[in-house]
């Protein structure tokens, strides 16, 4: 009997042995098989270390491929505080090369952690500071690749790129936008130590950085430094309070240019006060848009054929009462009987009040609506406003009046362009847009396009082209003869608007802007600009700001290719005006008989013989009057 107990319990001790081996073989075989990876890892952080390498942040780049942001490499100063051995020299000599005080950098060196980055006075170091502290050559003081950004262009383009933080952290514009994208996977170099934090004689492994992704945008670096110009220009000639400028593809979209007065330059932007450096102007900016956005009430009629610009007319007297309120227009006395489309040319408030009333508030509103006033554009850029509109409901006959020729309601540049585009692109309102392609930084391939985004059809294009043919006639014949461009088709519309504080209009202050695009029967640019109340000048809209956007469009005409055309329409010319002729033409004709088709022209000669083979301008051009024909004899 006590034999069997014995025996039992043998068994049952041996099982209980086996089963503890079995479970420890099992705990073994999980813990190297399913728990590896994090096992090792633990043991790893525990005698590894890493040196940072930044990562590049993606570029940015204008249509054509031209950098308008990249980067620069720099070095910024890091410390292993168990490596340094005397830590009072160390903090001594750091802080006299750093220009910096000796009790902030001994708090540095002394820190219980295993890496400790000098900030801010060890980042993004200059050379010989770098070089300064690499020669002291002392245990546990390291220095760092580190990327800064950089815009190669100053100021150009700057509320449009925006600016970066010390750490590369976008902080407005595109740069903020798109962070997630243009922001690169750091590196860095692995390296082993022990306990102590004392380096071991191991090999170090390096960690590649990936940098950020590529953007590639619609802009295009010569029309930008073209309105970069004439914004310079316009500050110097006439200190306004604040002047833009905006230049977009009527067709999708995209943004040609944008840029604002006043502007900063991002490679230091801390000498700016927060107001210049975070506000575009023109998608942050709000306003009575005055006359240009007459275009708006033109375009409602066209479509509503409730008016017919060429048949009815309209008697201006130089005021219109409405609702026991005086509207007045700009000119004395008025423009008398005229048609509707010499209102359109006449930018004659009367006449557009007509207009207005034709309508009714109900059409009116929801035109202005579906042109996407009173709401984001959608442009891929932090702080776009808004707008203010009236409600329909709460509109009488004063609201709707006013509201027909831009005043009472408040818009931005960017709605107006985006607005306009849709009135002469055959009627599609398209979302403007910035970036045009996604790039990887290593190839330089394509990893995503923008499309177009086409949001409402507005009008058809019977009135479109209707709207285009009324503005061209604004510039050859009306208010925007100043930005009349000879052998080129203008369309445009000029705007006067009276500022507004404390609920009452300003006297003697406005904004003058003109609305302008090319080609008239093709529009391929459209332009904007608005000078904020300029100095010493005749406060109108065609008088200040048609002649700037005539200059932009001028430089635009080889950049976009835009061909000559003899179909526009002939300027009327007044005595203000430099004046332009149609060019005959004199080739396959004698000497003679050329001299008396020209007289009145300076005449040069090239080569011999009595028969004119060649002439220059091209016949059928029209050219300042007295110019210089240049023909060849042979």
């Amino acid at each position: 009997m006590f034999f069997n107990d014995i025996h039992i319990r043998i068994r049952f001790l041996f099982l209980s042995v086996i089963c503890i081996l079995v479970i420890i073989i099992l705990r073994v075989f999980y813990i190297q098989v399913f728990q590896y990876d994090k096992l090792s890892n633990l043991a790893e952080s525990l005698w590894s270390r890493k040196l940072p390498i930044g990562a590049d942040r993606g570029e940015i780049l204008d249509r054509n491929g031209k950098v308008l942001a990249t980067n620069l490499t720099t070095t910024s100063l890091v410390v292993i505080p168990n490596q340094i051995k005397d830590k009072e020299d160390t903090a001594l000599k750091l802080s006299k090369i750093l220009n910096t005080s000796y009790d902030d950098m001994l708090v540095h060196v002394s820190k219980k952690t295993s890496i400790e980055r000098v900030h801010p006075e060890g980042r993004q170091l200059a050379y010989e500071v770098a070089k300064q502290i690499d020669e002291l050559n002392i245990d546990g003081v390291y220095l760092v690749k580190e990327s800064k950004r950089y815009y190669p262009y100053g100021s150009l383009l700057s509320h449009v790129l925006g600016y970066v933080g010390i750490d590369n952290q976008g902080l407005s514009g595109l740069e903020l936008t798109y962070n997630s994208y243009l922001t690169g996977i750091d590196g860095a170099i692995k390296y082993f130590s022990d306990g102590k934090g004392n380096r071991l004689q191991l090999s170090e492994i390096y960690e590649k950085p990936q940098n950020g992704i590529n953007l590639q945008l619609t802009i295009d670096l010569d029309i930008q430094q073209s309105i970069e110009r004439e914004l310079d220009n316009v500050m110097s000639k006439y200190s306004p309070e604040h002047a833009m400028i905006l230049a977009m593809n009527p067709q999708n979209g995209e943004i040609y240019a944008m840029a604002s007065r006043p502007n900063f330059d991002p490679n230091n932007y801390q000498n700016y006060d927060t107001e210049t450096i975070n506000r575009n102007l023109p998608i942050w900016m709000t306003y009575e848009p005055g006359s240009t956005f007459k275009i708006m009430t033109l375009a409602s009629t066209v479509e509503e054929k409730t008016t017919n610009l060429f048949e009815d007319h309209f008697y201006d007297s130089g005021s219109i009462h409405v609702d026991g309120s005086t509207i007045h227009c700009w000119k004395s006395g008025g423009h008398k009987d005229q048609s509707f489309l010499q209102v359109v040319e006449n930018s004659c408030n009367p006449g557009f009040v007509v207009l207005g009333q034709k309508l009714g508030k109900e059409k009116l509103m929801q035109y202005i609506n579906n042109f996407g006033f009173g709401k984001k554009t959608g442009i891929d850029l932090n702080g776009e406003s808004n707008g203010i509109l009236f409600k329909t409901s709460n509109m009488g006959a004063v609201e709707l009046a006013t509201t027909s020729f831009g005043q009472g309601i408040s818009v931005t540049p960017i709605q107006q362009v985006t607005a306009v585009s849709a009135a002469i692109n055959g009627g599609f309102l398209y979302q403007p847009y910035l970036v045009k392609e996604m790039l990887e930084p290593e190839t330089n391939s394509i990893i995503k396009t923008t499309e177009k985004v086409m949001k409402k059809k507005v009008i058809s294009e019977e009135s479109s082209k209707l709207v285009r043919y009324a503005l061209e006639s604004v510039v050859a014949n009306g208010s925007g003869r100043n930005a009349y461009i000879e052998n080129y088709r203008v369309g445009g519309k000029t705007g006067t608007a009276q500022k507004v504080a404390d609920g009452h209009y300003m006297s003697g202050n406005y904004i003058l802007s003109f609305m302008g695009f090319m080609p008239a029967d093709n529009p391929q640019i459209v332009v904007y600009v608005a000078v904020d109340h300029p100095v010493g000048v005749v406060q109108y809209g065609g008088t200040v700001a048609a002649p700037i956007a005539k200059n932009v469009l001028e430089s635009v005409i080889n950049v976009l290719n835009i061909k000559p055309s003899k179909d526009g329409m002939e300027k009327e010319y007044n005595w203000l005006d430099q004046k332009y002729v149609l060019l005959p033409d004199v080739t396959n004709k004698s000497v003679e008989e050329a001299k008396k088709i020209l007289k009145g022209f300076k005449i040069e000669y090239a080569g011999e013989g009595d028969k004119v083979i060649y002439q220059s301008p091209e016949a059928k051009t029209y050219v300042k009057d007295n110019a210089v024909v240049k023909l060849m004899l042979g």
